[in-house]
């Protein structure tokens, strides 16, 4: 095995270190563990309060908070109230993104629909990132084998994570993104494995070639699997396909040979994967719902004309992961470009995998043109973690100058001057990560601190409207029709529809499913009306404040009454979902379109 190929693939852990750097080895062994226990104490908080408010008057204005626990968790919500998860005509999205809702499913067994539940799910998916986060760098550490020392860029990064105020926020709702970091961080650990023991494999010794070759499969087998739940989690994770492939390039040892022949059963088996559901599952039962979802993301809001002033917001708003963490983030990925193409760059691939995952995902930011919070957060892992390997070697420097005393005596002062002139550097550093780590934790404790429950209190007023309709007026439907409907269901149980997405056309859905409620935001939008006027005369109920946003503050509920006689089959107590007649569960509706 050539010089080359040994410096490519992970590092172990680091040596032993001489019986004279004992006491210097168990210092850095304490700090790690210091900044360990940190990071622990601040992801327990990320537990408390889980029904409170999505932190109001953040910086980050994104209206995920009003749906999209409940869409993308509605799958796993309806099977446990009605014992199957599809409405025809509805929206459906875990038709082409099961694995949330399917893990939420599975949780929801044993807890009932519960948001409290479904956030629980999503802080532990945090939580198993952080695992994977210091796994991953530790597994790549090239910082202090000569020094005996292990390199505190995994901590580091962690520790980053843990108190990062925007991470606090979104871990703690049950969307996508979470689940989504968590498995590209499993495929980069296993595109690591597959890699590294395919490249032993390649050795002219002999022995133990097939035993290694087969742990090699399995390790593919099992990154082609975890490649095809990241694109079932959520559809952007195909923008992350190609750092999982950087990295088992990289792990290979740049061995093509190796490299190719993990890359083709990973990619068989995600192929095949991904194929049997689709070929299973959805072309026989969901496929209007599958379409739609892609038909209706498929817009894009960039121009040539808008090209640029596009990517200019997309790489300012990169300060909502935190402001001294986004000027440390965009230095490291200035400096790591720049150096990329140097030798010594090869001896770990991961600071450009980390470079490949953020400007994989930063071509989907441009192209969508939509540039949520939400979003940023599979940009904040690997700006952080890139952050860590960059400014670690300065932060060590820092520390061994705070411990050891960097100017020692004796000397000329002019020489004592220099020495101090050089580790400037390293303190400017070690104050700008602890800028950024007090920071973020102050603004976390802030949060924990003063939790608001607006929008639970809300949802609890709309229950217990419709619930006392239900007591003296047993016949009228419960079905509550709105675009928070999904998330009002997570939050109370009630029964909804959603008013803005669906494969049938809105006045069709009502006409079909006859909601007996409608909640709105703030007012009624035109084309809402036009849909319920027909059928319904709307009964103000009650307006309940909820949230910061100024365009949807107050959420309104109508109680919908017949306009006339209707001249359909009436919802009853027990069938809150009817099925168009002759049609099963699963069927589509024949009238069923691809709408935006």
């Amino acid at each position: 095995m050539n010089q080359a190929s040994m410096s490519a693939g992970p590092k172990s852990e680091t040596r032993a270190a001489p019986p004279g750097r004992a006491p210097a080895v168990r210092g850095w062994n304490a700090v790690e563990a210091a900044m360990l226990t940190v990071a622990a104490v601040f992801l327990a908080l990320h537990f408390a309060h889980l029904q409170a408010d999505f932190p109001n008057h953040s910086p980050w204005a994104d209206w995920s908070k009003y749906t999209d626990e409940g869409w993308y968790g509605d799958a796993a919500i309806r099977h446990s109230q009605l014992g199957h998860w599809n409405v025809p005509g509805d929206f459906n999205p875990a038709a082409a993104l099961p694995v949330w809702p399917a893990l939420e499913m599975v949780l929801f067994r044993f807890t009932g629909v519960s948001v409290v539940a479904a956030r629980a799910l999503a802080v532990s998916v945090f939580g198993l990132s952080l695992v994977c986060c210091y796994l991953l760098l530790r597994r790549w550490s090239n910082a202090g084998s000569e020094s005996g020392r292990k390199s505190l860029a995994p901590a580091l990064a962690v520790l980053l994570l843990a108190v990062n105020p925007m991470c606090f926020a979104f871990s703690r709702l049950a969307i996508l993104e979470p689940l989504l970091i968590l498995l590209t961080l499993a495929a980069l650990l296993a595109a690591t494995e597959a890699g590294a023991i395919g490249a032993l494999a390649e050795l002219p010794d002999q022995h133990a070639r097939r035993h290694l070759q087969l742990r090699s499969a399995a390790w593919a087998v099992a990154l082609g699997v975890l490649m095809t739940l990241m694109v079932l989690t959520k559809t952007t994770g195909s923008f992350l396909l190609p750092a999982i492939f950087w990295m088992l390039w990289g792990a290979s040892g740049y061995r093509l040979r190796a490299f190719l022949r993990a890359a083709g059963v990973a990619g068989a088996t995600g192929v095949a994967a991904w194929g049997a559901y689709l070929g299973l599952l959805v072309r026989p039962h969901y496929l209007a719902d599958y379409h739609y979802l892609f038909g209706s993301n498929t817009y894009t809001g960039i121009t040539l004309g808008t090209f640029w002033s596009e990517v200019q917001s997309m790489v300012l708003d990169v300060q909502w992961i935190g402001d001294t963490l986004s000027v440390l983030a965009l230095v490291a990925v200035v400096a790591s470009l720049a150096a990329l193409f140097v030798r010594h760059l090869r001896a770990s691939p991961l600071p450009a995998v980390l470079l490949v995952w953020i400007f994989g995902y930063a071509a989907f930011l441009a192209y969508h043109a939509n540039l949520s919070p939400r979003y940023y957060v599979a940009l904040a892992v690997p700006l952080t973690l890139l952050v860590a390997i960059f400014f670690e070697p300065a932060l060590a420097a820092a520390f061994r100058s705070r411990v050891k005393s960097a100017v020692p005596a004796g000397g000329t002062p002019s020489a004592q001057f220099r020495r101090v002139l050089r580790m400037l550097p390293a303190a400017a550093v070690a104050a700008a990560l602890s800028m950024a780590i007090c920071g973020g934790a102050g603004q976390t404790i802030y949060f924990v601190r003063h939790p608001e429950y607006t929008f639970v209190s809300a949802a609890e007023q709309v229950r217990q409207a419709v619930e006392r309709e239900q007591e003296t007026d047993p016949a009228h439907s419960p079905l509550l029709l709105s675009i928070s409907g999904a998330q009002l269901s997570l939050m109370t149980g009630l029964e909804s529809i959603c008013d803005d997405f669906g494969t049938m056309e809105l006045p069709q859905r009502v006409a079909t499913y006859r909601p007996g409620w409608f909640a709105t935001w703030n007012y009624v939008e035109d084309d809402k009306m036009e849909a319920l006027a027909p059928m319904y005369r709307l009964v103000r109920v009650g307006a309940f404040p909820a949230l910061d946003d100024p365009e949807r503050n107050l959420l309104i509920l109508y109680r919908l009454d017949p306009a006339r006689p209707a001249s359909g089959p009436v919802v009853s107590q027990n069938q809150p979902f009817p099925h168009p007649p002759g049609r099963s569960v699963g069927d589509q509706p024949a009238s069923a379109q691809l709408t935006h």
